[in-house]
């Protein structure tokens, strides 16, 4: 899916991400998690309308803050985010989100791979 963003786009998603993203996972899968407040949902639907696979969650409403939870995980991660991290995000743009993106990276290699392996979503 990110093959079909424009330049725009693109820079949007990888700023955002930059900004605001998490990059983890849940010990057996790899996710980009966003997490903003609910005056960001027109964004959020933006990013699933771009990227279908992905889960929107929320409203949710914890400590005085209201927020939607934006997730990318597992397949749709590898094939339609992780490309669009893997050539727009390095070093030279933000070290410590290039950090944390290849931390991912290597704890969840055997996954990607499996993923990769796999082909692109049917």
């Amino acid at each position: 899916m990110a093959a079909s963003l424009s330049q725009f786009e693109r820079g949007l998603v990888v700023g955002l991400l930059i900004g605001e993203g998490s990059f983890g996972g849940d010990g057996k899968q790899p996710h980009v998690t966003l997490r903003m407040h609910v005056r960001h949902e027109a964004l959020f639907r933006w990013l699933v309308a771009r990227f279908p696979a992905t889960k929107l969650y929320g409203p949710y409403t914890h400590g005085g803050r209201s927020y939607y939870q934006w997730m990318a995980r597992g397949r749709t991660l590898v094939h339609d985010l992780l490309p669009l991290l893997e050539t727009e995000l390095d070093a030279q743009l933000d070290g410590y989100a290039s950090a944390r993106l290849v931390a991912m990276q290597e704890k969840y290699a055997a996954f990607i791979a499996r993923e990769r392996a796999r082909g692109d979503l049917e």
